[in-house]
């Protein structure tokens, strides 16, 4: 993780991340670079309201409440599981390293497993009875050889690598709350990997997953990862979400060949053809671990700052402001693409997005993108 975060969070710096976090308008990116910029969540809650004034907001942005986080903490630990937040020596260092990382993971099980490096077996939920057990013995061998096994407890693919892994290593990532139980024939599988493996959310207890988490819960899969080895999966499946993520995200990308006559194959054969290392057993997923593996990227290298000091010149902010209305429209463009045409320094430039974002004048989109918001608060 970044070099500049503190090794050890005070307890007071944790509750205000997470109050940061659960606060209006603010995502993982949006999280990291109030970080950035203040230092600390605790300057950042004090400093939004003026943020966001600047950034044209009509009301007060509505920050979490203290009595709202302590809450959680204490719901979390009547269930049995535990947060890691974003700078804990604990937090796994792969994941922070992904720009858009989790401002906080909730957590249930055993999360030493962490500690290992990952490999993300991922699939099919309408998966072939060759395909799972593929899978299953592909997560065996995999975790019998000391990596971390981690999937999305979906079925299909994902419950057969969970289960090939179980007892040696694996861990799940939940789209909704570390609670909430989804899919509910998964039931026996989740309890069994809160017992003998990990658990993990991104999202507060008790929200139900709703079809916009699984992309954000896709995400953290990737990022946890070295590698992450497709089985199974059909065009525009979200396993093939999960593969363009680990890609952008530096990682190593594994598909298992199938036939052409069988559509659960061809999201694999495309992305073989697309570059894709092919896969027809863990110790092809070993070799390439042991091979020419891309490190895994700092989201932000040590030192670089993303904002200029608080001595920033209003006039250039003012400008960089008027020049982000004229280039913005509802479609979403580049962020890398608007810095370049706004004509001012990349730094007050992404200080006067921050401003909107918090505004609620602009949304950020998958992708690094951002575009105008239809209705702005």
């Amino acid at each position: 993780m970044d070099q500049d975060l503190p090794a050890t969070l005070p307890e007071a710096e944790r509750l205000a991340r997470l109050r940061l976090a659960r606060s209006e308008n603010i995502g993982p990116i949006t999280f990291r670079q109030l970080l950035e910029h203040f230092g600390s969540a605790e300057r950042a809650l004090g400093g939004l309201p003026e943020l966001v004034r600047r950034g044209g907001g009509r009301r007060p942005i509505r920050l979490c409440a203290a009595e709202k986080v302590e809450s959680e903490i204490a719901t979390l630990e009547e269930f049995g599981a535990s947060l890691l937040v974003f700078g804990d020596r604990d937090y796994p260092q792969p994941l922070a390293a992904i720009p858009d990382a989790p401002p906080s993971l909730s957590y249930r099980g055993n999360a030493s497993l962490l500690k290992r490096p990952a490999v993300a077996v991922v699939g099919a939920r309408n998966a072939s009875a060759a395909g799972r057990v593929l899978a299953r013995q592909f997560a065996q061998d995999l975790a019998a050889a000391g990596l971390l096994v981690v999937s999305g407890l979906a079925r299909g693919i994902d419950a057969a690598a969970h289960q090939g892994a179980l007892g040696l290593g694996t861990a799940a990532v939940l789209a909704g709350g570390i609670d909430y139980i989804y899919p509910q024939e998964n039931e026996d599988l989740h309890h069994a990997i809160a017992e003998q493996g990990l658990l993990l959310a991104e999202l507060p207890p008790g929200l139900e997953p709703q079809a916009r988490h699984f992309p954000r819960r896709n995400r953290i899969i990737s990022g946890l990862s070295l590698a992450v080895v497709v089985v199974e999966a059909a065009p525009r499946s979200g396993s093939l979400i999960t593969a363009r993520l680990a890609a952008e995200q530096g990682r190593e990308v594994l598909a298992v060949p199938g036939s052409p006559l069988d559509p659960r194959s061809r999201g694999c054969n495309d992305l073989l053809r697309k570059g894709a290392t092919l896969a027809e057993s863990a110790q092809d997923v070993l070799e390439a671990l042991n091979g020419p593996l891309a490190p895994v990227r700092r989201s932000q290298p040590a030192g670089e700052r993303l904002f200029e000091e608080e001595s920033t010149d209003e006039n250039e902010l003012e400008q960089a402001r008027y020049r982000l209305r004229q280039l913005l429209s509802p479609t979403a463009v580049p962020v890398d693409e608007v810095l370049r045409q706004c004509q001012v320094s990349a730094s007050v430039a992404r200080l006067a997005l921050l401003e909107m974002e918090l505004a609620g004048a602009i949304e950020r989109i998958p992708g690094n993108r951002v575009a105008l918001t239809a209705t702005p608060r």
